[in-house]
């Protein structure tokens, strides 16, 4: 049962990465796609992490203060 589970599984690996490296009808796969988007998302997440760490903060110092 091992073995038919390993098999299954590095087929669906096999194709996924076939997927997502398959060239699309404009000549761009979904990694190019990834690759060029991610400084974005980053840059994104960082300020969203900044947000939160500063809300985060702010409420802290509430508790704080009325304690």
């Amino acid at each position: 049962m091992g073995l038919l589970k390993f098999i299954i599984v590095g087929a669906a690996v096999g194709y996924g990465i076939n997927y997502i490296t398959q060239k699309g009808p404009d000549g761009r796969s979904i990694i190019d796609d990834l690759a060029e988007n991610a400084p974005d998302w980053f840059d994104k997440a960082k300020q969203f992490a900044e947000d939160a760490l500063g809300k985060v903060g702010k409420t802290a110092e509430d508790v704080r203060a009325n304690f």
